[in-house]
């Protein structure tokens, strides 16, 4: 029987509502490594602040074991700023829908480039 190797980058973090995590911890995405890094927050409204956002953020974009990085689009609304002045591929950023609001394609800019890409949507 063949073993799968878990190789370096294969993570996935999230940050979102207490819903979200929880249903991907449910899913088996959950890790702690040996330093105690977790690779998901759980962002509660009126009690998360800003600033653990964005570090927990910046903090999963320089780790070498995550590939990519799910985000409730409303948190992702809240630190806009920090998401457009990432550049780089891997880790990829995906926003996605929270329980309380749907997804707007049209906040999103995966989706607008995507959409650009097919024509759907004419380039600015």
């Amino acid at each position: 029987m063949a073993k799968f190797e878990k190789g370096p980058g294969g993570l996935i973090a999230i940050i979102g509502d207490e819903d979200t995590v929880t249903g991907f911890l449910l899913a088996g995405i959950g890790h702690r490594d040996a330093k105690n890094h977790v690779n998901f927050l759980v962002v509660e409204p009126e009690k998360t602040r800003h600033e653990d956002i964005v570090e927990a953020f910046k903090s999963y974009t320089v780790r070498k074991d995550i590939s990519i990085i799910l985000i409730n689009q409303v948190i992702a609304e809240e630190i806009r700023y920090v998401l457009d002045d990432y550049d780089k591929t891997i880790p990829t950023v995906l926003e996605i829908p929270s329980k309380e609001r749907p997804y707007d394609e049209a906040k999103d800019p995966i989706m607008q480039r995507v959409l650009k890409l097919l024509g759907v949507r004419d380039a600015d």
